[in-house]
């Protein structure tokens, strides 16, 4: 199994969703293109920040996924 990914966009909004998941027992992975962007000396990207999570956790951490959407 491996990593999947369940959020692409604002740093803050990743933040989010990331802080909810983690409430709920899963583990995440952020990647932040916009620091990984402005230490090689290029531009970011309109999805900076994605959040991944393992496969294994999709069917725990769905639900809270989909409550996040629906807040927004």
């Amino acid at each position: 199994m491996g990593l999947m990914k369940v959020f692409s966009g604002s740093e803050v909004l990743a933040i989010g969703l990331q802080e909810r998941l983690e409430e709920a027992g899963v583990e995440t992975v952020k990647k932040d293109n916009i620091q990984s962007a402005r230490l090689g000396g290029f531009g970011g990207t309109d999805l900076a920040v994605e959040i991944f999570i393992q496969e294994t956790d999709f069917a725990k951490a769905n639900p809270v996924i989909e409550k996040f959407r629906m807040s927004l």
